[in-house]
């Protein structure tokens, strides 16, 4: 007996030797390390370096070529009194606060009714989730189409006067709702997945139980159902606000920014500003600062939407 016990125990030394601690004491393989280590080179080479390079030119008059000179805070302090900045951070954040909200509505009804018993519910289920597959700029210039050309042409058809016989597309009052219309019919099928990941993992029992006690389906849907699934509605409303607050490719296709400035995002404004305006240490300024406004919304929706979600356990 003596002897298995020393014989396993010097089968065990290398492999002891060759594992690390954790801090709570849990043995770490270096498989693990040498997985993740490329991933984290990768990631510091690709991505923080050119962030901390960025941050370090906002500070530079520099126009993204050639001789710069150490500016200071001066392109931080010309942000705030530039009113075209204003105005493309007013129009970015209504435009990502109401598509955020429309996504997720008709996302999570068409979530529900495809998770019920319907025929034809996995072909339906593909049919919704076409339009996420598809490029946004070339759904985009169809959509242009559609409002500049095929609306108008119909509207006139039919005799009808007033806004829907012109393009709305030219009209700066109306054209964000063009662009609107084409970011939740473009967005609406990948939160959808998510929803229904989200209603396969509600026990079918809380419902046959509910059932019995005569709750219907409003009720369910407000008992169970949402509060089971509030930790994807948290996902999906982050992951929605900071892809519509970087919105570009819906207003290249739709607006080009126009009718003059009225639907210029801040992400255009950037673009345009350091790649074609000869801006680059200032827009990389605006860039900074767009980047901690995103970082400071995400976590407030974290810290307040994860207040309401529950567990099924």
């Amino acid at each position: 007996m003596a002897t298995t016990t020393s014989t396993a125990a010097r089968r065990a030394a290398p492999s002891r030797r060759s594992t690390a601690r954790r801090p709570g004491g849990e043995r770490l393989q270096p498989a693990f390390l040498w997985m993740v280590l490329p991933a984290f080179v990768l990631f510091f080479v690709f991505h923080t370096v050119p962030v901390l390079q960025g941050i370090f030119y906002s500070f530079t008059d520099s126009p993204g070529y050639g001789e710069w000179n150490w500016v200071g805070l001066s392109n931080y302090v010309a942000l705030l009194s530039d009113a075209r900045i204003g105005s493309a951070y007013l129009f970015t954040l209504q435009f990502a606060f109401v598509t955020t909200i429309l996504v997720n509505a008709l996302a999570l009804g068409l979530a529900v009714g495809l998770n019920g018993k319907i025929k034809f519910k996995n072909t339906l289920r593909g049919v919704y989730f076409i339009p996420n597959i598809l490029a946004i700029l070339v759904v985009g210039y169809v959509f242009n189409y559609l409002f500049s050309s095929s609306i108008p042409a119909i509207a006139r058809a039919l005799g009808a006067e007033g806004r829907l016989s012109t393009s709305i597309l030219a009209d700066p009052q109306l054209a964000w709702i063009g662009i609107v219309i084409l970011a939740v019919w473009q967005a609406t099928a990948f939160n959808i997945i998510i929803y229904l990941a989200g209603l396969q993992t509600v026990p079918g029992e809380l419902y046959e139980a509910a059932s019995l006690d005569g709750a219907g389906r409003w009720r369910q849907f407000r008992s169970i159902t949402f509060p089971l699934i509030a930790g994807f509605f948290t996902i999906n409303m982050v992951l929605s606000l900071k892809s519509f607050l970087q919105v570009f490719d819906h207003i290249v296709a739709m607006t080009n920014g126009g009718p003059g400035t009225a639907t210029e995002s801040v992400g255009l404004v950037i673009y345009r500003g350091g790649f074609q305006g000869g801006e680059y240490g200032y827009q990389i300024a605006n860039a900074v600062i767009f980047m901690i406004v995103i970082i400071v919304f995400a976590i407030v929706q974290l810290r307040v939407l994860q207040r309401n979600e529950v567990s099924p356990s």
